[in-house]
């Protein structure tokens, strides 16, 4: 299947890119992103892009943007971003970040990565196959009252507690090691369907956050892009699910307020510690016919701050 960039064009528009301005797009994926951005640079222009998936790095457009002076490619998950362009000498010069969250068209049409039960493969689901923990070896080991919380915490699953004991009871007799094998047990376990929805949908994306600790990753990007940007660099963000787009929400609105340190009495100018971001529009949606075109991009959702 073709990967499609989701809201290509409006996260373009919107991070107004500079010429002669330097980069990060956090999540390369296969590249669609990264492609643009260096179209619209100039030839002093400059592109650091992360990834923590060992294929991304591997893929054609990888191959072909790497031949770019101006592209830089770094197998690293973008919670670790501070770290590399800090090294670089690029800290507080950043005049874009761009960060595409969730799991990508390839790694989802992938069977052998185990993010999906559409078909049959090995229970995997790490963005990162090189270390941690697999699905299968995750749920060999868990506790259920540690996956009942994961369930209803990162899968919003109302039979959590049902979902976890059976799979805990299950593995007694049996590994749980397939995508179409764990399908089928929640299947069998929950009491009804959801209209439009597999009953196991919520269950792999719970347990997807949990092993590659997708909104910790996101809450600490989130934190080291504000202290990344230059003035007026700009940060936006793309999530697929209401988690992500709480946890971009809530850090965008914190950051462009006025945060009063309350342990001061009485509150003096000196004590107040203002937001350094300003949000720039409401959560953009991506358009009727990107939607119809790519259905995968129906949940999407766009935000944009920029660095006061």
């Amino acid at each position: 299947m073709i990967h499609l960039s989701v809201m290509l064009e409006e996260a373009l528009h919107h991070l107004a890119i500079k010429q002669d301005g330097v980069y990060v797009d956090g999540t390369f994926g296969r590249g669609g992103h990264s492609q643009r951005i260096l179209e619209a640079l100039g030839e002093n222009g400059r592109l650091i892009a992360f990834d923590r998936d060992t294929t991304a790095m591997e893929c054609e457009r990888a191959q072909q943007l790497s031949q770019d002076s101006r592209f830089q490619l770094v197998h690293m998950p973008f919670s670790e971003m501070e770290r590399f362009v800090t090294n670089a000498g690029l800290s507080g010069k950043i005049d874009g970040i761009l960060l595409d969250l969730g799991v990508s068209s390839p790694q989802l049409d992938d069977q052998s990565r185990g993010f999906s039960f559409m078909n049959d493969g090995a229970l995997d689901m790490r963005m990162d196959c090189s270390q941690g923990l697999s699905a299968a070896e995750w749920l060999a080991q868990v506790d259920e009252k540690t996956l009942t919380h994961v369930l209803f915490d990162f899968g919003e699953e109302r039979f959590a507690r049902r979902i976890a004991n059976a799979i805990v009871t299950t593995r007694t007799t049996q590994p749980i090691e397939a995508t179409r094998q764990l399908a089928k047990l929640i299947e069998d376990t929950i009491p009804f369907r959801e209209k439009h929805k597999h009953p196991a949908t919520r269950t792999f994306q719970a347990i997807r956050i949990a092993i590659n600790n997708e909104l910790g990753e996101l809450t600490s990007a989130l934190a080291q892009s504000a202290k990344l940007l230059n003035s007026q660099g700009r940060l936006a963000v793309i999530s697929f699910h209401s988690l992500e787009d709480r946890i971009v929400k809530r850090f965008m609105r914190d950051e462009s307020g006025v945060k009063r340190n309350v342990g001061k009495l009485p509150i003096k100018e000196v004590d107040i510690e203002k937001g350094v971001l300003n949000v720039l529009s409401k959560a953009i949606k991506p358009s009727d016919s990107e939607i119809s075109q790519n259905p995968r991009s129906r949940s999407a959702v766009l935000r944009v701050a920029e660095r006061v």
